[in-house]
C-alpha cells in the first residue's frame, strides 16, 4: 500500500514552522500497517498547490491531507478535494468527526471530506498533531479492505 501524506500549511511550506502532523501520520501508519510505503509533501493553503499535490497522489493508493479543514478564510482543503474527487465516501468523514468529537467538542468545526479520484482514496485530516494521529489510527484498520473493494475484490 502506498500513501501520500500532504501537509497543507502556509507556515510549514515557507519553512517558518516545522511540519509535525505529516511525520506523525507517517509514523502512525508505519506502526499499524506493516507493508505501507509513505511519501510526504508540504504545500501552502493555495488551491492550485493543493490540487497539484492531490494530482501527484494519483500514483498512490491513498492520499491523506492534514491541515486546511477549519474555518479560517485560507482553509480550502475540503473545497479543493470535493472538486478533485469523482465520488464521495461520506462514511469516512462522518466516522472521523464522530470519534474525534469524543476527544474534543472542537471536532465539530472540522470540515474534512473523503472521496475517490479513480482508484485513489483521498481523505482530509485536521492539522493538529493530536487530531491527525487519531484520524490515522481510526482509518488505518479499514484501508486494506477499502483498497480491495476499490479493486473490485469485494468482501471475503
Amino acid at each position: 500500500m502506498e500513501v501520500l501524506v500532504v501537509t497543507v500549511s502556509d507556515r510549514a511550506s515557507r519553512g517558518e514552522y516545522e511540519d509535525l502532523s505529516g511525520p506523525a501520520i507517517e509514523r502512525t501508519l508505519q506502526e499499524m500497517i506493516p507493508d505501507v510505503r509513505v511519501r510526504r509533501r508540504i504545500v501552502a493553503d493555495e488551491r492550485e498547490e493543493i490540487r497539484e499535490a492531490l494530482q501527484e497522489g494519483l500514483s498512490s493508493d491513498v492520499v491523506l491531507t492534514t491541515g486546511g479543514t477549519g474555518l479560517s478564510p485560507r482553509d480550502v482543503t475540503p473545497e479543493v478535494t470535493v472538486e478533485f474527487c469523482d465520488r464521495e465516501v461520506p462514511g469516512i468523514a462522518e466516522y472521523l468527526r464522530s470519534e474525534s468529537m469524543k476527544q474534543t467538542p472542537h471536532a465539530i468545526l472540522s470540515r474534512g471530506f473523503a472521496g475517490m479520484k479513480g482508484t485513489t482514496l483521498v481523505v482530509n485530516f485536521p492539522g493538529s498533531v493530536k487530531a491527525a494521529v487519531l484520524c490515522a489510527r481510526l482509518l488505518a484498520p479499514t484501508l486494506g479492505h477499502a483498497l480491495k473493494m476499490v479493486k473490485g475484490e469485494g468482501h471475503p
